[in-house]
């Protein structure tokens, strides 16, 4: 199961760095590219959706199989092998979290940034037309 969180971690990295660069300032001359690249890539990144509640899924399956481990029932390496199961678990959840709130800013930045382009477009017509 490492290898699908490697994959939610890349595409999670790859959406908070184009939402950074959509929002950065003074990158009118790559704006335009960006944007092109950006709603390209929206619909592929559609499927970390799908992915994510997957992968929730897992956790929970996880969380409802996994031996109860109690203080009197249990070794030292049983509770801390326990433990590192719960730390695990909820690392995963903060990053399906956060895969799924970087896809929701992403279309959102990018829905926004081409709205504002289309804008800048007709004040520039109407000034020209003036």
């Amino acid at each position: 199961m490492a290898l699908e969180w490697v994959v939610l971690g890349y595409a999670a990295a790859a959406e908070a760095i184009m939402v950074l660069l959509l929002t950065l300032p003074g990158l009118d001359g790559l704006r335009k590219g960006l944007i092109a690249v950006t709603r390209n890539l929206l619909k592929p990144f559609l499927s970390v959706v799908p992915f994510c509640l997957f992968l929730l899924m897992d956790i929970y399956w996880k969380y409802e199989t996994r031996p109860t481990c109690e203080s009197d029932s249990c070794t030292p390496s049983e509770y801390l092998r326990h433990q590192k199961s719960i730390m695990k678990s909820q690392r995963n959840a903060l990053l399906i979290a956060a895969a799924l709130v970087f896809y929701w800013l992403l279309y959102s930045v990018t829905h926004l940034v081409v709205k504002v382009e289309q804008l800048n477009q007709r004040v520039e017509r109407l000034k020209n037309r003036d």
